[in-house]
């Protein structure tokens, strides 16, 4: 997304956000000031503040707190120990910087339901409740109540009982699918995008039915298909992304693959984390995501997903058909979700298999979300929502959410913190 002076509105954020709190903006107008020849720069500001604001760990924390990767001088358990801390920095930039996003998006619903008559007002109207949506899917699944917030304000608010948040999440997706249609590229959001995450929302609630039917129509639409991993990860042209961040250099701080690739890859790198051994073992040499999973170098294992090392920025998948067949193999149970399981592994290269029982079937399933979606953010919510969290990772009960941060708790004192931190 290009840059735009308007897509800097840091003014006040709500309550609920102390690094926020009490800040204005010294490089951009008031919204207020906003008219209908400014939709299009909210609109690309919008795009950028979701992308960059919560920060480059954001898009890696499921896989920091899942123990599939681990830092260079600890063990996967370290990683997890180190990160849930109420002081811990990827936890409160985190918490800032998706509230800080929200804040350009609820800017974003506000100047197109004051221009309904610009020509993108409807559309980025769809897009801004697609991407609250998103805000409040990994605000809820990282600290469970958060404040609900349609609008921006100044109030110290509250947190909302954590139903409140997924329905509000529904509400959101199913305004912007409403709104949306067929997008120009998978880098803008489309009535698909709200579709795949929706899937995604309805079985983190256990809403099983529901989120196989829409898998589902994803799956048999006609508009995607399982691609090589090749293909999806290298910024090639493909038939299986849904939506992503194009990530453009010139413009992002997210830069994943720096933080993969070690200082020996060609394309440099500090490698702060590496795949655990039980991770790698994971993978067959048969199984054709492998070579783009994983890379030796120089006796290091790291993850090979983002390939720019310090020399550029990567696109990051937020959707893809690939989760959608997951989704629906496990959403629809051993006996009909089965032959979903063993298509993909098919087109990944890899034997049929079929479970005994529905325990070895859930095995199955998270141990292929492991090797198919290792390092795109997903295994702590995995683990968390299945209750295999305490099991696989050791966790004690109240590290089933993150901690608020200490420096949100001090100045707004009507949260109330997450228990046992």
């Amino acid at each position: 997304m290009k840059k735009y002076i308007l897509a800097m509105f840091v003014l006040t954020l709500c309550g609920a956000c102390s690094s926020q709190l009490e800040q204005f903006s010294f490089t951009a107008i008031s919204p207020d000031a906003v008219d209908i020849r400014d939709v299009p720069a909210v609109r690309y500001g919008m795009y950028n503040s979701v992308q960059n604001d919560p920060t480059v760990r954001s898009f890696i924390l499921f896989d920091m707190l899942g123990g599939t990767i681990q830092s260079n001088t600890g063990t996967s358990r370290d990683l997890i120990n180190a990160t849930l801390s109420p002081l811990n920095a990827t936890i409160s930039s985190s918490w800032n910087g998706y509230f800080s996003a929200l804040y350009q998006v609820n800017n974003m619903l506000d100047v197109a339901n004051r221009f309904p008559e610009a020509e993108l007002a409807s559309l980025s109207k769809g897009e801004a409740h697609y991407f609250r949506a998103y805000i409040y899917f990994c605000l809820v699944t990282r600290w469970g109540g958060v404040p609900i917030l349609r609008n921006n304000t100044l109030e110290r608010v509250s947190r909302d009982p954590i139903n409140a948040v997924w329905a509000f999440i529904e509400e959101d997706l199913d305004a912007a699918a409403s709104l949306l249609g067929t997008a120009s590229s998978y880098y803008y959001v489309s009535r698909d995008a709200a579709i795949a995450l929706k899937a995604r929302v309805l079985l983190s609630q256990g809403k099983k039915q529901q989120a196989a039917e829409l898998a589902e129509s994803l799956i048999t639409g006609g508009a995607y298909r399982l691609d090589s991993f090749e293909r999806i990860f290298r910024n090639t042209a493909n038939t299986e992304i849904i939506f992503a961040f194009q990530n453009r250099t010139e413009e992002s701080s997210i830069n994943i693959s720096d933080l993969f690739y070690t200082y020996g890859h060609p394309n440099r790198g500090q490698g702060a984390y590496k795949p655990t051994p039980e991770t790698i073992a994971l993978f067959a040499d048969e199984d054709n995501r492998k070579a783009i999973s994983l890379i030796n170098i120089a006796g290091t294992e790291c993850i090979n997903k983002y390939p720019s090392g310090q020399t550029g920025r990567d696109p990051f998948i937020v959707s893809r058909i690939a989760e959608m067949y997951l989704i629906s193999a496990e959403a629809q149970g051993r006996s009909l979700g089965v032959g979903r399981l063993n298509e993909l592994r098919r087109f990944r290269g890899l034997a049929d298999i079929f479970p005994a029982n529905d325990e070895d079937y859930l095995t199955a399933i998270l141990n292929e979300r492991k090797r198919e979606l290792l390092g795109e953010n997903f295994m702590y919510h995995d683990l968390v929502r299945t209750g295999r969290a305490q099991e696989e990772l050791g966790l004690l009960n109240h590290q089933h959410v993150l901690p608020i941060p200490g420096r949100e708790l001090q100045l707004n004192p009507n949260l109330e913190p997450n228990p046992g931190y």
